[in-house]
């Protein structure tokens, strides 16, 4: 059997079976794998090949292991980021959507998971959405919605705008609710990035937003960035996924944000 228990996994599924399985046991054997993915030699080398294109892992002799510090920052490049945990992002954007009511002023931060959320405003009405993500940008033309989009500093690896003119044009916005993207979160640091202009931006956000939540997959927790960007105390909520254990959840309820797990 797969280990879904149904159906044999596709290649995509694999990949993040074969990374969380690593993310426990850090160095595993082919053997392993194939009994544990239920899955040929040849599959499974295919597999760690695809992987260590994306520099996730490290070949070694009989086996894999994680590559340095995988598993506690996620890769940046857009179109990595892209095409990973996809079922995931949609879960959790779809929850986060049924956040956001009519009339409302919304932001809508950078990254995939949050420019999944595009599809699911389209049966509010009102709405004006801020972003400084070009590409969550793009995806709501042809929506009923006011769009802002931030300006700034443009990222050419995320498509997204930063630094202190974009943080500028959020001073004069009342924001509603802020939808948050993160790359790496965890009990002790909180929000971090990697990046100053990222944090700036991410900060003059959350000052101007009645409400703040989340949104970031569990195969992001316990990951740390350079710079903090918030505690988790000043969230209001955190849309995730339902693989993140009960015991982290209620753990991050201690700290006042309530913990939406999605399916």
């Amino acid at each position: 059997m797969s280990p879904a228990g149904k159906a044999p996994l596709i290649p995509e599924q694999r990949h993040q079976e074969l990374l969380r399985l690593l993310r426990a046991s850090g160095v595993l054997s082919i053997r392993d794998l194939t009994s544990a993915l239920d899955v040929s030699h040849m599959t499974v080398r295919r597999d760690i090949a695809a992987l260590e294109r994306t520099g996730l892992v490290v070949s070694v002799q009989g086996g894999v292991r994680l590559a340095e510090r995988a598993g506690h920052a996620p890769p940046r490049e857009r179109s990595t980021r892209a095409a990973l945990e996809i079922p995931r992002k949609q879960a959790i954007a779809e929850r986060a959507a049924s956040l956001v009511a009519d009339d409302m002023v919304v932001y809508l931060d950078a990254g995939t998971t949050c420019q999944s959320v595009v599809p699911f405003l389209a049966a509010r009405s009102g709405l004006t959405v801020v972003t400084n993500d070009l590409h969550a940008a793009l995806a709501l033309f042809g929506q009923p919605v006011h769009i802002v989009h931030t300006g700034g500093e443009v990222d050419p690896a995320s498509a997204a705008g930063g630094g202190p003119l974009a943080a500028r044009v959020i001073e004069g916005i009342n924001i509603d609710l802020c939808l948050l993207g993160a790359g790496a979160w965890d009990l002790a640091h909180g929000v971090t990035s990697h990046s100053t202009d990222k944090v700036l931006l991410k900060q003059a956000v959350i000052r101007a937003s009645g409400a703040v939540a989340l949104l970031a997959d569990s195969t992001k927790w316990g990951s740390t960035e350079r710079f903090t960007v918030t505690p988790l105390d000043r969230l209001d909520s955190v849309v995730t996924d339902t693989d993140l254990p009960d015991e982290v959840a209620a753990r991050i309820e201690e700290e006042g944000p309530a913990v939406l797990r999605a399916g």
